[in-house]
């Protein structure tokens, strides 16, 4: 089967899925209404009606997990074309013949020539810059944060940053007048170390002798998940010691009184849960707690089991707050912003802080050393061959007037 039919039947099966989610999610609303409009009409919900809903929200979630892999499916990118320049295939075939059996000479020669940092003393290989590209995109569709956050590039081990923490010194003065002597800046430097991160696949020596196996492919397949989740996690709840450091770590304050270094939280005003009545007031009061110009890219960041209690709600006017993505491949919408599923946001209940909502693009910047290395090790668990592929990754709030949390507490 050649790519175009490929892409057409994925195509095929995308559409069908999200038909499906979009008729559970029918199926879902009908359901809910009519529990609302039990506990409206004699102050609770029958249990049936309560078990329907939630295996309902819970086949959405799953529809939605599967519309999403199909999603990806179809944006995995394909490795090589025509386009290969000569030394890349050199650094390409000096590559495969290490990884296959081990030979290292062409490959350590082409480094070596290079002077790159990636080699020797480094431990292992650089892996072919397709291969670190193809890694680099599928993280950006697989790891949440990433996704929405600022993403830069570095060759050395730490981004450091200057912030004016008071805003530039500005004003208004005449054609001809002198021009005052502005304010010193109130700075502060921001810095972002990089962390080794790692993932170890195992392959057999069929595999590895196997010519028609893309090992390119194999291997980026291999860890993309790995690296995302290891991410995914590190940038919500990382402490910053050995990994980079999450938003959540930070802590917050009220926004009343919200201060540089730390986020601003809305209290729900019950310990644990939203209020009964006007919950979407809630919700409401975060989003104007940002500021206008963060609010132009703001997302909602929660995970499932949260964005299951919220998809629930209704407006005054009996609007669903949560709305599902217009297209496949898109995302929900709650109150007009994109919802982001991030599993590792915590679980609704007593002073947490399970939903954020910010520009993560500017609120958030992901730090990414050049270069992904990989280091072959056919002793440590034979007969297998294992592969040790790191990468440098950092991470941490630069803004942070752009990211609110709700924290489901009183005050």
């Amino acid at each position: 089967m050649n790519h175009s039919i490929e892409t057409k039947a994925a195509g095929g099966e995308i559409a069908d899925a999200f038909d499906e989610f979009m008729t559970i999610f029918g199926a879902f609303r009908e359901a809910n209404d009519g529990r609302l409009a039990q506990i409206e009409k004699r102050m609770s919900a029958d249990v049936l009606s309560t078990d329907k809903v939630d295996r309902l929200s819970s086949a959405l979630d799953q529809q939605k997990r599967a519309l999403d892999e199909l999603t990806l499916k179809k944006a995995r990118p394909h490795l090589g074309g025509a386009g290969a320049t000569a030394a890349s295939l050199e650094h390409k075939h000096a590559f495969e013949a290490y990884v296959r059996g081990g030979e290292d000479r062409s490959l350590r020669t082409l480094e070596q020539k290079a002077m790159s940092y990636g080699s020797g003393q480094d431990g292992g290989y650089l892996v072919p810059d397709e291969i670190e590209t193809a890694i680099g995109a599928r993280l950006r569709e697989l790891s949440p944060i990433r996704s929405i956050a600022t993403v830069r590039q570095v060759s050395g081990a730490v981004l450091k940053k200057p912030f004016a923490v008071n805003g530039p010194a500005v004003g208004w003065v005449g054609e001809t007048a002198a021009r005052p002597q502005t304010d010193t800046a109130a700075l502060q430097e921001l810095q972002f170390p990089t962390m080794e991160l790692y993932a170890m696949p195992a392959a057999t020596a069929a595999l590895l002798e196997d010519s028609v196996v893309d090992l390119d492919a194999w291997i980026t397949a291999e860890v993309e998940t790995a690296f995302a989740e290891q991410e995914g996690a590190a940038f919500v709840n990382g402490a910053g010691v050995n990994k980079p450091r999450g938003f959540l770590d930070y802590g917050s304050v009220a926004e009343a009184d919200w201060q540089w270094g730390s986020l601003g939280h809305i209290a729900t005003g019950i310990d644990g849960t939203l209020p009964a009545d006007d919950a979407s007031d809630v919700l409401i009061d975060t989003i104007y707690a940002l500021k206008s110009g963060y609010r132009q890219n703001a997302n909602w960041v929660m995970n499932r089991r949260t964005q299951a209690a919220i998809r629930k709600l209704k407006d005054a006017d009996g609007n669903y707050l949560w709305q599902p993505p217009a297209t496949a491949g898109a995302r929900a919408l709650l109150m007009g912003f994109s919802v982001v599923e991030a599993e590792d946001m915590p679980d609704i209940g007593s002073e947490a802080t399970p939903i954020a909502f910010g520009d993560f693009g500017r609120g958030y910047l992901v730090v990414d050393r050049a270069g992904v290395r990989i280091l072959r090790d056919p002793y440590s668990a034979k007969p297998y061959v294992l592969f040790y592929v790191t990468k440098r990754v950092g991470g941490g709030v630069q803004d942070f007037d752009a990211i609110k949390l709700v924290k489901f507490a009183a005050a």
